[in-house]
């Protein structure tokens, strides 16, 4: 096979796939000799380009095919070729035999011209290598799917021989130890993780083993189980990198770690909790990058957005979003914040936690064993010359009150708060002992909003709406009307759901809820009203997706079912 057109350089195929630009190169090139990462590493991870645009660029080019793992089943055969090892150190997956040569092995490479790569596949399988174009994303899943409990339970393995499962604190302590099993076996829950998109991981001892499960799209999926013996290591591990007491055990715990997945850090909030049977670890994954979206991947209504900015434009006044926990608020407030920072404004935050930095703003960690609580934060940031404060969560009468002051007083408050819909919102603020026309005074509007599921667009099926789903969608009963349904497939895990997509109730405050609100009417009135002003309700917003075919009717009835 002849590899001498290989020597082409990335930067040229992109180039000349005008994937990016001479400009673009000379930066990436710059920023590639301080931190000698490849060239391609680099446009992605500084924005410039994304690992998809490379790959087909280099598909194009080099004419290798581009490969979808995620879509590919991989027989055992060929998984027996390679340890997981090379294929990380590489970033490539085998994938076939050639259908024309049986000693030519087709493996998918992030980098399709690391000759290094194919001399070492081609020296360990005793095999001709034909490269094939995939992104690193997904050969790291890959790579996870089909290798990533092999290599837990080889640590474990070793684990038990090593220690006879005896925890020895060296071995979860010390600097040195990123080849110690129980080390490898931490990081490989964390890596698993952050690449399936889970948004926790719950590590559970049970009478007779650890049970792990990951929180995806809003859901619990039971991953692994592991033998009781392990819980200590595990538990100690984890209170080390979170920086908790690793003597403690009877007491609840918080911690946090920053962990770097794929190049990209991720931020762990850590939560351990004594149970009957051992401590339980939670731990919640939150990057930057997806806290700080484009309003517009949120899924928001075209007018819902229109409602949102024309809020977000409001010099003083208060502006609540609601909802559960795991709502997506946080993301909904980052984003606003994001947009809202500009260096003619001064921003403060006061957060418990902090959940991600962003430049040019002012956050606050509170601190209940300093006495830096919310309401103690917020007077003294009233003293910083604030234009815009971003207060975590309203939790107290105390801190509603500063707040409603503090909009009065000329700067714009947006903060969060746990109620099950908008007009709920203003009703639980006045019970909060918030006076009524003060409210009324205060209030620019309220989000309230839920997460619902994506149907996994490569499988959903379509099928015709039974009469009780026409009556719950409020459709005519003669009228003909297609739903989509779950399927499952390789691409989402056979679970038929893939993302989530945010579903809202935008009540700004007019005049006419401006009257209700000073008269203390109760929620029914203010919906009412705030109906008749152009307000959608989450049961509505969640119908709409349902038309669409971005979602099912089960996800609709989950967050309406109180609308």
């Amino acid at each position: 096979m002849d590899f001498t057109r290989k020597k082409i350089r990335l930067g040229d195929v992109l180039i000349h796939n005008g994937v990016i630009t001479e400009e673009d190169l000379k930066k990436g090139l710059a920023i590639q000799k301080k931190t000698g990462k490849k060239l391609g590493i680099t446009l992605s991870d500084e924005g410039i380009t994304t690992e998809e645009a490379i790959a087909s660029a280099l598909s194009k080019q080099l004419h290798y095919e581009l490969v979808d793992l995620q879509s590919r089943q991989i027989s055992d055969e060929i998984l027996s070729l390679l340890n997981s090892s090379l294929l990380k150190k590489h970033i490539v997956f085998p994938c076939e035999y050639s259908t024309t040569n049986p000693n030519v092995l087709r493996v998918a490479m992030a980098d399709p011209m690391d000759m290094m790569a194919i001399d070492d596949i081609t020296i360990v399988t005793n095999l001709q290598v034909e490269p094939m174009v995939a992104t690193q994303r997904s050969i790291m899943l890959a790579i996870d799917k089909y290798y990533g409990q092999d290599d837990v339970l080889t640590a474990i393995d070793q684990y038990s021989k090593e220690k006879e499962i005896e925890l020895d604190q060296s071995d979860v302590t010390s600097e040195d130890v990123n080849n110690s099993p129980i080390v490898q076996l931490v990081n490989s829950l964390l890596e698993q993780a952050v690449r399936q998109l889970a948004s926790d991981i719950h590590i559970e001892p049970l009478e007779k083993e650890i049970r792990v499960r990951y929180r995806v799209d809003g859901t619990l999926y039971e991953k692994h189980t592991y033998a009781v013996t392990l819980l200590p290591a595990i538990i100690a591990r984890i209170k080390i990198i979170g920086g908790m007491d690793i003597s403690e055990k009877r007491k609840p715990q918080d911690g946090r770690i920053t962990h770097v997945v794929d190049r990209l850090e991720y931020d762990i909030r850590v939560s351990i909790l004594p149970t009957v049977f051992g401590e339980k670890a939670v731990l919640r994954i939150t990057s930057k990058s997806a806290l700080t979206k484009e309003k517009g991947q949120l899924g928001f209504a075209p007018e819902e957005l229109l409602t949102f900015d024309h809020m977000l434009s409001n010099p003083h006044g208060i502006i609540l979003v609601t909802g559960p926990t795991g709502s997506g608020k946080s993301t909904t407030l980052y984003t606003a914040l994001s947009e809202l920072n500009k260096p003619g404004v001064n921003i403060i935050t006061v957060e418990d936690p902090v959940e991600a930095n962003i430049d040019g703003v002012n956050q606050v960690q509170v601190n209940t064993k300093a006495d830096l609580t919310f309401a103690t934060a917020l007077r003294s940031i009233l003293r910083q010359d604030p234009d815009i404060i971003m207060i975590g969560e309203v939790r107290d009468a105390e801190t509603a009150t500063i707040a409603v002051q503090a909009s009065i007083t000329g700067h714009l408050v947006v903060s969060t708060l746990h109620t099950n819909s908008a007009a709920g919102t203003i009703t639980r603020l006045v019970d909060m002992g918030i006076v009524p026309y003060l409210l009324a005074d205060a209030m620019v509007g309220v989000i309230a909003q839920r997460l619902i599921r994506r149907l996994c667009p490569d499988c959903k099926q379509a099928s015709e709406a039974t009469e009780d789903e026409k009556e719950l969608l409020g459709i005519p009963s003669t009228q003909p009307q297609m739903l989509y349904r779950p399927c499952g497939c390789s691409k989402c895990d056979n679970i038929g759901y893939k993302g989530r997509i945010g579903v809202y109730e935008v009540m700004e405050i007019t005049p006419a809820l401006r009257h209700l609100i000073s008269k203390n009417e109760d929620a029914d009135k203010i919906k009412e009203q705030a109906l008749k002003d152009g307000m959608s309700t989450l049961r509505m917003s969640a119908t709409r997706y349902v038309l669409l075919g971005v979602t099912s009717i089960e996800e609709m009835k989950k967050v309406s079912f109180d609308n």
